[in-house]
């Protein structure tokens, strides 16, 4: 009798034994997503770098006409080892000339909660000081903060804002003296008051007095838009008025090719507080260069960003005051410039 291969059964699993291998199957299925998960998550985390500083920028004229100031700050701080787009960003509000539009300017950047806000001038470092008392404000320039209620101190300022003022307020007279060498027999002299510039009521008494002492007429015109200008120099020829003085101001700042403009058709003399207005046309200025004023201010930026409290950094009164005369514009006035005041003048633009 033959043996027959003998038969190996195999049990077929139980449905317990379905489930428990089920189970471990799941099991492992699950460690490992969330092993690839947890392998994920700090792979994800060191991904996402911490933003770099904001520097926010508040500033009553335009974009255009402040290119030269805020390429002098861009170089400040390079100089300093501070690259936009490498290590700092910029948020820019500018209110083209429109006071008005700065407080809600100063809103939004504020919402915006930058590292340092750069400021400039008065009205802005005005809106600032209305709209924040903890984000650290650098003026590049403005008028006295003390006289403002900006800062108890220039040299223990006490607040959020420090930086650079241009003392503008103290310079009317100073202009008028600079006409008067000019013209030596000036009798009446016409101002542009800007009525919404805080800057201007300090700034129009001092130039008041200053008239008087030198028996000159003080012709005042209000101006309420940029549409006032032709019309206020059609008034300075209907009142006589010899020369023109133009206060420092945004507004002004902004619409200084008009101005130039309109002072060469009207063949009036014209003085004012910045360079750019000679360099642009204008026949004198007396005032700081807030070109170095801005490049200036990068130092200030720095040593915010490095922990500082704008609280302990002096207040910083202007290097320098400059007298430019354009002789262009001077011969095309009929004027014979002095030599004792081209003497004087740090810069003659022929």
């Amino acid at each position: 009798m033959k043996h027959r291969d003998a038969l190996h059964i195999v049990p077929l699993p139980t449905s317990a034994d379905r489930d428990s291998s089920s189970a471990r199957i799941a099991r492992r299925s699950f460690l490992a997503v969330l092993g690839g998960a947890v392998a994920f998550v700090p792979q994800a985390g060191r991904a996402q770098q911490s933003p770099l500083p904001l520097i926010g920028v508040l500033d009553a004229a335009s974009a255009v006409s402040r290119v030269k100031e805020y390429e002098a700050l861009r170089a400040g701080l390079r100089e300093l080892g501070y690259i936009e787009g490498r290590n700092i960003r910029f948020a820019n509000r500018y209110a083209d000339g429109f006071l008005d539009r700065l407080p809600a300017l100063a809103q939004e950047l504020v919402r915006l909660n930058p590292n340092v806000i750069v400021s400039s001038p008065l009205p802005s470092n005005i809106a600032l000081h209305n709209a924040t008392t903890t984000i650290p404000v650098v003026m590049a320039t403005g008028a006295d903060p003390v006289a403002f209620g900006l800062a108890q101190s220039l040299a223990r300022p006490g607040g959020n804002l420090t930086g650079l003022t241009n003392f503008a307020e103290e310079l009317a007279s100073k202009q008028l003296d600079v006409i008067r060498e000019l013209i030596p027999r000036l009798s009446r002299v016409g101002s542009l008051i800007n009525v919404e510039n805080s800057l201007h009521v300090p700034q129009l008494r001092e130039t008041e007095a200053a008239a008087a002492k030198a028996a000159v007429a003080l012709i005042r015109f209000d101006y309420h838009v940029p549409d006032d200008l032709e019309r206020f120099f059609a008034r300075f020829a209907e009142e006589k008025v010899e020369a023109v003085l133009i206060p420092p101001d945004i507004s002004f700042f902004t619409y200084r090719a008009r101005i130039i403009a309109l002072a060469a058709k009207a063949r009036l003399p014209t003085i004012f507080s910045g360079r750019q207005f000679v360099e642009a046309g204008g026949l004198l200025s007396y005032g700081p260069n807030p070109v170095e004023n801005f490049r200036r201010a990068a130092a200030y930026v720095d040593k915010i960003l490095k922990g500082a409290k704008p609280r302990d950094l002096p207040i910083e009164r202007p290097t320098r005051i400059e007298l430019l005369i354009n002789l262009k514009t001077a011969k095309a006035l009929g004027l014979a410039v002095p030599p004792t005041l081209l003497a004087r003048a740090d810069e003659v633009i022929e």
